[in-house]
């Protein structure tokens, strides 16, 4: 039976972080118990077109008229730890909107909601691992962590992998942003692997007069692997 490797040492955050004063209440008390991988763990996970609904690609498409906010492409390759593509596995992304809010209930933000961003999608990787969507750019927002804490702009991303135990849930950051410094939930990632949730910007990937271009390229697992960010 093949093994998926686990990611190198000191890629994902530990399960308490001080600064992060919530994983206070959720960190583990007692010592993980390891367990072998089954052939569940490595199970394919199938994904279809059927998933997807028109517009999850784009999430300044979902309503009558466009959002507000600055227009971004977000694009990359989701690859295993042995550099092959994670073909036709589901990515889901959810972010707030441009003035940093997000279209939940439980946010009480003092910022406007947008009718017209509901701020979720949802696509498929092709069979080279490339994944492609338009947004908006979110906002920074307050979050109640230490006095005057603003979380940095970002986009959470949560990958299927092609199994089970290739599942990731972690935060794209935009490069430049000055928040970055001062976050917890960043800065709870291994200082070497936290430049892995950063994107980069790419010329190549904008269009012109449209939107802006990132690149956000996804190692699921192994030497490489993009870290947990929650």
């Amino acid at each position: 039976m093949q093994r998926i490797r686990p990611a190198s040492p000191g890629t994902h955050p530990d399960y308490l972080f001080p600064a992060y004063r919530s994983t206070a209440t959720r960190a583990p008390r007692q010592a993980l118990i390891a367990l072998p991988q089954s052939q569940e763990h490595l199970s394919v996970v199938e994904c279809t077109t059927a998933l997807l609904c028109p517009n999850d690609a784009d999430l300044t498409a979902q309503s009558t008229q466009r959002p507000l906010g600055e227009r971004i492409i977000v694009a990359g390759r989701v690859i295993d730890e042995d550099g092959a593509p994670v073909r036709n596995s589901l990515i889901e992304v959810w972010q707030c909107n441009a003035a940093g809010r997000y279209a939940h209930r439980g946010d009480q933000h003092d910022a406007p909601l947008d009718p017209h961003f509901p701020g979720y999608g949802k696509m498929l990787t092709d069979e080279q691992g490339c994944y492609c969507f338009v947004s908006i750019k979110p906002g920074a927002y307050p979050w109640g962590n230490h006095s005057n804490a603003w979380r940095p702009a970002h986009i959470h991303f949560s990958l299927f992998g092609n199994a089970y135990a290739q599942r990731l849930i972690t935060q794209m950051y935009f490069p430049g942003d000055p928040l970055l410094a001062l976050d917890p939930i960043y800065h709870s990632i291994p200082e070497g692997a936290r430049e892995r949730l950063i994107s980069a910007f790419d010329i190549g990937l904008t269009d012109e007069g449209i939107a802006l271009g990132y690149r956000f390229d996804i190692v699921l697992r192994g030497r490489d692997a993009t870290p947990q960010g929650l």
